[in-house]
């Protein structure tokens, strides 16, 4: 079904409001994939906060062209659909990983992170990024780490004396 222009203007609008607010995007090659797989893959991808959309490259390269994912231009290449994380940075590389593994079809063609474009070798790395949730609570562990141990330290000759009262009450009531 061929598209009226303002269908295009449409379609370019929609993907470059969503990649001016996104957090990063993913370009992957969908050639192979059942219309089943891409359901699912659609339902997982709205359930995590990703925005996932079949585009024409042509649209694509004029959605992105005044973005941080105008360097996705030149990989836009064949049937591509883009997904942008819009929560999470890493959450689109996250479910694309695990969906290429059920899927052996799928296959990641760049990702593109604070305006660098990254080669589908580096989806790993990406995808392994803590979320948000998971960064603050590592930060606010390193940063009670030193309190804990100070605390502990101030506490151990008191509990030392303790023990050893202890062994002393125990050693008399056994004579």
């Amino acid at each position: 079904m061929a598209l009226k222009l303002e269908g295009k203007k449409a379609i370019v609008a929609e993907v470059a409001a969503v990649a001016a607010t996104a957090l990063s995007a993913v370009a992957a090659d969908y050639r192979g994939l059942t219309v089943e797989a891409m359901t699912i893959l659609r339902s997982k991808a709205r359930e995590e906060g990703i925005y996932l959309r079949v585009v024409r490259n042509t649209l694509a390269r004029r959605a992105l062209q005044d973005t941080d994912f105008a360097c996705l231009a030149d990989v836009l290449k064949g049937p591509l659909f883009l997904a942008f994380s819009m929560q999470e940075p890493a959450a689109a590389a996250k479910l694309l990983r695990d969906m290429a593994k059920k899927y052996e079809n799928l296959r990641v063609k760049a990702l593109v992170m604070n305006g660098k474009l990254l080669g589908s070798d580096q989806l790993e790395m990406v995808a392994d990024l803590p979320s948000k949730d998971q960064a603050i609570a590592m930060l606010l562990s390193v940063m009670q780490a030193p309190l804990t141990r100070l605390v502990r330290t101030l506490v151990e000759p008191s509990a030392k004396v303790a023990r050893v009262v202890a062994q002393i009450r125990d050693k008399k009531q056994t004579d």
